[in-house]
């Protein structure tokens, strides 16, 4: 189960980090057996300037056949998709589907960061096999070899549904997941309403949870953030899983853990490291972790993709329950999380003291197809003209393959300032911005020019 990779603060990393933060306090402090806690001068406290990464291996951590790995410079907002694959699939020898799909964000430059549930019954196209549940895109990958496998297409597939760069993926074992949760001494979860869960490889093992603060075991909170049978049915499993997330993360944020992880490091990571799939090397993870240690709980982002107001409850072609995209919901919600927590392109971030549009506009220096969708001769060289005197980059010039009534943007890459700066210069409203990612895109934005822009006529002449 993917929900431990959490912001970089993941498992993967919190042996490594808690032996590396030893390695540079021991003149501070030492450690005694467990259940001791630190002797000496009393708690120190551990700055992010303090830890040294240097030295540590830059391979990924993955199958050999996953996604290529893609290097980080430390600066630029990074987006990992974290995926927990179907149990059910594994105890029948089948191929797995992935059973939870969560995007995270985090900005470095910002110190902010988000994630966005996907639920697993989300009808998307998935490139190359026309459209399907998007938990598919992992099963069809694997199945028909796709360059990067599994992984590789369900990447390619979050990317071009919600229009979004991603560079990493992470999967963690359900029992890894346990036995880091254990060694957490559990944890602590609120249960806000009755709830059964099942526990993972006990049969007629069904546990009852009532209201209130209470301390899981690793088997029971897996079992928590997997239950499905609820009102809102996976839906509600995907808040829960949120809620998880953000206990890990405190519960290995908190300093007082600090000691117990730092006993437990050999071993502990041993375990992480043997039931993880990432093409995140350890140094670009122990990255994250500090990144991680910096951002405050008020700069996290939280969003679930689902009814009413996302998705629409609906059937397939071939009978099966699905979740229709209402995409101008998403795309704000999207926009939420991935943009007004920061910008998504490094350039743009460097500037964001800069409260001037038209050089946060300048700073992307984004590349724009311009499209005539009209009917009128020479409008896209006129608006040309008049894009570049305002400092945009236009660096096509063509017709449009039908006409337009009103103007309309095709986002490829994420240039929001671009974006925002163009939407209220020709005045075209969020329905008609589109967002399909595409790295191999010529452009970053494509306008396309409609009756509207014509009709207004403030060119200059």
């Amino acid at each position: 189960m993917g929900l431990i990779i959490a912001f970089g603060a993941v498992a993967l990393i919190t042996g490594a980090l808690a032996f590396i933060v030893v390695r540079n306090l021991v003149n501070s402090w030492t450690m005694t057996d467990l259940p001791g806690a630190p002797q000496g001068s009393g708690a120190a406290t551990v700055s992010p300037d303090q830890i040294d990464i240097s030295g540590l291996p830059e391979t990924p951590l993955q199958e050999a056949a996953g996604p290529t790995p893609v290097p980080w410079d430390g600066a630029s907002r990074v987006n990992i998709l974290v995926m927990g694959l179907d149990y059910r699939d594994w105890e029948s020898g089948e191929t797995p589907r992935t059973d939870t799909m969560i995007l995270f964000t985090i900005d470095p430059l910002t110190k902010t960061a988000g994630m966005l549930s996907i639920p697993r019954d989300m009808w998307v196209n998935i490139p190359g096999f026309n459209y399907a549940k998007i938990n598919t895109a992992y099963y069809l990958g694997d199945i028909y070899d796709v360059p990067g496998g599994g992984p590789a297409l369900a990447m390619q597939t979050v990317e071009e549904f919600l229009g979004v760069p991603i560079q990493y993926y992470a999967q963690i074992d359900f029992y890894a997941f346990v036995r880091i949760i254990d060694e957490l001494g559990g944890l602590d979860i609120r249960i806000y309403d009755p709830i059964k869960v099942g526990l993972l490889g006990v049969p007629d093992g069904d546990v009852y949870l009532e209201p209130g603060v209470q301390n899981l075991d690793g088997l029971t909170v897996l079992g928590y953030a997997r239950a499905r049978y609820t009102e809102g049915g996976d839906f509600d499993r995907a808040k829960r899983q949120q809620q998880v997330i953000m206990a890990v993360r405190d519960q290995i944020l908190t300093f007082n853990m600090l000691p117990t992880l730092v006993a437990k490091a050999p071993a502990l990571y041993q375990d992480i490291s043997s039931g993880i799939n990432t093409n995140l090397s350890l140094q670009q993870a122990m990255q994250l972790g500090i990144l991680a240690l910096q951002i405050p709980e008020g700069n996290i982002k939280q969003g679930v993709i689902g009814p009413p107001d996302q998705v629409t409850l609906g059937t397939s072609p071939d009978g099966l329950s699905i979740a229709i995209p209402v995409y101008d919901a998403i795309r704000l919600l999207r926009d939420d999380i991935f943009t007004t927590s920061g910008s998504t392109t490094p350039l743009a971030a460097q500037v964001t003291g800069n409260s001037d549009p038209v050089a946060l506009m300048q700073a992307e220096n984004a590349r724009i197809s311009l499209q005539n969708g009209t009917l009128t001769s020479g409008l896209a060289t006129q608006t040309s003209e008049y894009f570049r005197s305002q400092g945009l980059n236009v660096v096509e010039e063509t017709n449009a393959d039908r006409v337009y009534e009103a103007t309309t943007f095709i986002v490829t890459n994420g240039k929001p300032y671009t974006v925002k700066y163009l939407s209220e210069l020709m005045g075209v409203q969020g329905g008609n911005i589109y967002n399909k990612f595409d790295p191999n895109a010529s452009s970053d934005v494509v306008v396309i020019l409609g009756n509207d822009w014509a009709a207004k006529n403030v060119l200059p002449q």
